[in-house]
């Protein structure tokens, strides 16, 4: 470990906990529905898209009437996409001629890039075309994300009105988020990644002579534009196998720092807007520093596995830390920094191979995932994930003084903890239920590269990323394969609305609650007791859950190195 790495850590942070009320003034600008300074040149542009699909944005919706035109739209969606991925080889754009995907692989992409997840089990310069790159993938990491802001703003509302029924309207949430934030930010980032490097261009193919005289092709297309949403909309697909490790994506430490800035910006800014919404900004602030608290720990216990490395190794006389499957040109801090951003903040982009990492250092992500994603979390399903915990933290809370639990204003009863409980539930059942079928039938236990615990944690790693709408791997499972293509495919829709679905119920139920002014009796839920409750909520549900099936992987892995066994 290095000084320079855990200043790296600390910068991050510092200029992250910076932006965080700018960011948030601006989405709660959005979700207020107030006039921003792009409505002089973008405000004709939604009245048009309105005006054209026959939406009244005035409309308020219930929760049932928000969530089938939320499942309705993502739906439609999917297979537009799937159609794309199909028929690609008679689709413009496609100079290579690449043929369709197969139909359990064109189905598994196209749930994944709905579900925000972005799982991929192709190398995309070599299986997909630039048009299917921009008509399959990067739209969808615009809707995808503007999808759980929009959800986000739903589960505001729901703790901010008062004897109401209404949610507000899914499609003039969607559009606001797309119109007003995610494209013009987009527009810039993209700007930048260009003047850094990064290639945009619809050229699909160059040739080029080496040094030696040989002939080598390089894959070039419109990468700028897919980086950009990918970063900002915590999607992480990435246009070439390699994602940021490759140059052409993440072209050097500066960009790289970017990157990682831009993943965590619009999660830091939702916890300002949730406490503004609710008219209390300490309780975002509480939240946040709940999430800070855990994603610091995890930051560290990553940093400090990776910089010890392989302890059997140290008698070999190498040191500088784990090197085995980073990139050279971001090191050891930067890479186990990136691992612990990306797999908080359910964005699948990666710059080192998790399945490369020390078996501590690669079981962080893994567990960082495993805990919901609610350490920041993807762009609005982070917040309104953590709100869940937050419900079964106040629901013991009020156990503790006895009184009804109270949360913002709110009595939290006994139908918004079941469905807490509801959608908590869902990511432990289907990543422990698909891992443990996995690793008992013969085509599951095809895929791992490696035997024992790290084959296993090959497997739980995949359920968990697919589960948790992630999108990263340990890079060590042979996952194109129709049977992992149709398990981890229902994972990821499982996992994405079979969450939302409860959590729009709480939030109607919330909203047709009258406001509870706190008394002596409440329990405070800003200052450092809740923010400790909160932490102790997550961790514990986390590990009490997922403990066996990390003793079988990871832990069990570590304790063989130690040992001094190797696989």
């Amino acid at each position: 470990m290095t000084v320079q790495g855990w200043l790296l850590i600390l910068v991050f942070l510092g200029i992250l906990l910076a932006l965080t009320k700018p960011a948030g003034l601006w989405l709660y600008a959005l979700y207020d529905g107030r006039r921003t300074p792009l409505h002089a040149l973008l405000g004709p542009v939604e009245r048009g898209f309105y005006r054209l699909a026959g939406i009244d944005p005035a409309a308020e919706m219930g929760w049932r009437r928000y969530a089938v035109h939320m499942l309705a739209f993502n739906v439609a969606l999917a297979v537009f996409t799937y159609a794309v991925l199909r028929l690609q080889y008679y689709l413009p754009l496609n100079a290579p001629g690449f043929a369709g995907l197969s139909p359990d692989g064109a189905m598994n992409v196209a749930i994944s890039f709905t579900t925000n997840t972005n799982w991929q089990w192709y190398a995309g310069e070599s299986a997909l075309s630039n048009g299917s790159q921009m008509l399959a993938l990067t739209i969808h990491n615009f809707t995808s994300a503007a999808t759980g802001i929009a959800l986000a703003f739903a589960l505001f509302r729901g703790f901010a009105r008062r004897e109401t029924s209404g949610l507000g309207n899914f499609w003039t949430d969607m559009t606001r988020v797309t119109l007003y934030l995610l494209l013009p930010v987009c527009v810039l980032y993209a700007a930048y990644l260009i003047w850094a490097g990064v290639p945009q261009t619809l050229t699909q193919q160059v040739a080029a002579t080496t040094l030696e005289g040989a002939q080598q092709t390089i894959a070039l297309g419109p990468v700028a534009s897919q980086e950009a949403i990918k970063m900002l909309g915590t999607n992480g697909g990435g246009f070439f196998n390699a994602n940021s490790a490759h140059p052409f994506e993440n072209p050097s430490a500066v960009t790289n720092l970017v990157q990682m800035l831009s993943i965590f910006v619009l999660g830091f800014g939702l916890t300002w807007c949730f406490g503004k919404a609710v008219g209390n900004t300490r309780q975002g602030w509480a939240i946040l520093a709940a999430m800070v608290f855990i994603f610091a720990v995890g930051a560290g216990v990553c940093y400090w596995q990776e910089a010890g490395g392989n302890p059997m190794l140290h008698g070999l006389g190498v040191a500088g830390g784990n090197m085995e499957g980073k990139e050279v040109r971001f090191g050891v801090a930067a890479s186990a920094l990136f691992a612990a951003v990306t797999t908080a903040a359910s964005c699948g982009a990666v710059n080192a191979m998790h399945d490369s990492f020390t078996a501590l250092g690669g079981m962080i992500p893994l567990f960082n995932i495993q805990l919901g994603e609610v350490v920041v979390g993807g762009v609005g399903a982070g917040i309104y994930g953590f709100l869940l915990f937050a419900i079964l933290a106040v629901f013991v809370a009020g156990l503790m003084v006895g009184r009804t639990p109270e949360y913002v204003g709110k009595k939290i009863e006994a139908r918004e903890v079941k469905l807490a409980i509801l959608a908590i539930a869902v990511l432990p059942l289907v990543i422990l239920g698909g891992a443990a079928i996995a690793a008992v039938t013969t085509a599951g236990l095809a895929g791992p590269l490696n035997k024992g615990p790290h084959g296993f944690s090959e497997i739980l790693y995949a359920l968990t990323s697919s589960v948790g709408n992630n999108g990263s791997a340990f890079a060590g499972l042979s996952a194109g394969t129709p049977f992992y293509n149709g398990v981890l495919g229902v994972a990821m829709w499982l996992g994405r609305f079979f969450v939302i679905v409860p959590m729009l119920a709480i939030a109607g139920s919330l909203a047709a609650k009258r406001y509870t002014p706190p008394s002596a009796g409440s329990f405070p839920t800003t200052g450092l007791l809740w923010v400790g409750l909160l932490v102790g909520v997550i961790l514990i549900l986390g590990g009490l859950t997922f403990l066996p099936g990390l003793a079988l992987g990871p832990i069990a892995d570590h304790l063989s190195m130690v040992g001094g066994h190797l696989q």
